[in-house]
């Protein structure tokens, strides 16, 4: 056997590890989700290798027409499915979605208003500095939004005031940004519309990790609180392929179009624009109850881990109303995410460190930080209730504030996983959701 032929088989080799690993393990990562095996069926069509420059009916390549009819019914399902004027459906990952909104809405070097990474902004928010996409590849100069870390939301009045400050002192600011990667509550959009108007100011709502939820209608409609565009990512409580969405009003819709192409994409993986009409049509069907359960599984895991002595933040708000628990560890037997994230991972229980408001101030950064981020979008999708939540606390419990053997708790996660391998909320549920299908 050539060498070549060796690194061949011992890529689907670890694919095949990979697939077996999840169907064993608890994942709990809020950027994830587990797509349906129609989607899974969808994006291996031939699709993947063609290309469709442009918007359909307009392509700059030939051999499109029936291409171009699954663009247009994805299309007209993200429109119905967010009530919105416009949709484009090529972006290729919510980054990208972000890029076309600035590139919509602003020239390069313009300011716009987001969160701090620190306070649950994500990178493609951040300014050069920090090699956020905003700042590093379209130059925006960022500033923050004033944070009440007490209610893990922005401080309306306070950055109303620091936005009249910065507009008084020729700083004028083009965008005023919502949405981030923890995402607990939703934000106040609509209390700055009046200011927007007033200074000739756009609003965007970055919704990737509650795309899923704000489809269906179970955390806030930002296109009706003010928003003028909207980004969405198609895979975290969405769960379909990595993909993207861009929803704005009718009057940004061209120079939304032009920012998709030429300007951010040339071909824009059209295997997933087919599966993200796919995973469309299972939310219009299942969406409401599917979201629904997310959340009562997010409110349930972050109450378990709380009545077990968790310091899970915003106990006072019931915790979250989305699909995100955040849980300050610093108090706990290993004091920092990363070690909590390492030592999870060897039990089979899969999340991931983050930054809590507070951890610069306490000489904690990315690396170490003193908190961890839940998600439940997954483990939802394969079935599980609040029952099911209690027992991955104890689960979590026993490794982080018990010290029990990682290696035991991991058999015991497996075991339990064995009742949850099919995805539910779809039209199509009989392969099982971790099985890895190979073409010979």
């Amino acid at each position: 056997m050539s060498e070549h032929k060796k690194l061949y088989d011992t890529v689907f080799d670890l694919i095949e590890k990979h697939d077996n690993w999840m169907s064993k393990t608890i994942n709990l990562i809020a950027s994830e989700n587990i797509s349906s095996p129609a989607v899974r069926s969808a994006i291996v069509c031939d699709f993947r290798d063609r290309y469709a420059e442009g918007w359909p009916g307009e392509r700059v390549y030939a051999g499109c027409k029936y291409i171009d009819e699954v663009e247009l019914i994805c299309i007209d399902l993200a429109k119905k499915l967010y009530n919105a004027e416009f949709a484009d459906v090529r972006p290729v990952s919510g980054v990208v979605a972000n890029l076309m909104m600035y590139t919509a809405t602003m020239a390069p070097g313009d300011r716009m208003m987001a969160l701090s990474i620190a306070h649950g902004g994500h990178i493609s928010h951040a300014r050069r500095n920090l090699g956020g996409t905003a700042g590093a590849v379209r130059g925006h100069k960022v500033r923050n939004w004033v944070f009440d870390e007490k209610e893990f939301n922005i401080d309306v009045d306070a950055s109303i005031k620091e936005i009249r400050k910065l507009q008084e002192g020729g700083q004028e600011i083009k965008l005023l940004l919502f949405g981030g990667s923890v995402f607990p509550f939703p934000h106040p959009v609509k209390e700055f519309r009046d200011i927007a108007d007033e200074y000739g100011m756009r609003i965007g709502y970055d919704s990737a990790h509650v795309s899923g939820l704000i489809a269906a209608g179970r955390f806030q409609d930002p296109l009706r609180e003010g928003a003028d565009i909207m980004t969405a990512s198609t895979h975290k409580t969405m769960p379909g392929p990595q993909h993207g969405i861009v929803l704005a009003r009718e009057e940004l819709s061209e120079a939304v179009k032009r920012a998709a192409f030429p300007g951010m994409m040339s071909n824009h993986h059209l295997h997933n624009v087919a599966g993200l009409a796919v995973v469309l049509a299972e939310m219009m069907e299942f969406g409401k109850d599917y979201s629904e359960q997310i959340i009562k599984n997010a409110k349930a895991l972050a109450q378990a881990l709380y009545d077990r002595g968790w310091k899970v933040i915003a106990e006072h708000k019931g915790f979250t109303e989305s699909h995100v628990v955040l849980v300050d560890i610093s108090e706990t037997p290993m004091k920092n995410g990363r070690i909590v994230e390492e030592q999870l991972e060897r039990a089979n229980i899969i999340i991931n460190r983050n930054l809590l408001p507070w951890d610069k101030k306490m000489g904690r950064d990315y690396k170490t930080p003193g908190g961890i981020r839940l998600g439940t979008s997954e483990m939802t999708r394969l079935g599980m209730r609040e029952p099911e939540m209690d027992a991955i606390a104890e689960f979590m419990h026993r490794v982080v504030m018990k010290g029990e053997s990682v290696v035991k708790v991991a058999e015991d996660v497996a075991e339990f996983r064995k009742e949850y391998q099919k995805v539910q909320f779809a039209f199509d549920t009989k392969t099982p959701a971790y099985k890895h299908l190979r073409f010979l």
